[in-house]
């Protein structure tokens, strides 16, 4: 598969889309988010079944 970084070379400065600082925040911000209730119930049910 081909690599889409720049080859390194000494000296040579690793460059980024200017758009993957932001991607990176929005993703950061959607991990950092609260999980909803409904969802966590959902899942201890789900450990409850696999365990009792």
């Amino acid at each position: 598969m081909k690599s889409l970084d720049a080859p390194h070379r000494p000296g040579a400065k690793s460059t980024k889309p200017e758009w993957a600082e932001g991607l990176k925040r929005l993703y950061d911000s959607v991990v950092e988010e609260p999980l909803p209730d409904s969802f966590a119930r959902l899942l201890d049910q789900l450990d409850d079944d696999r365990h009792g």
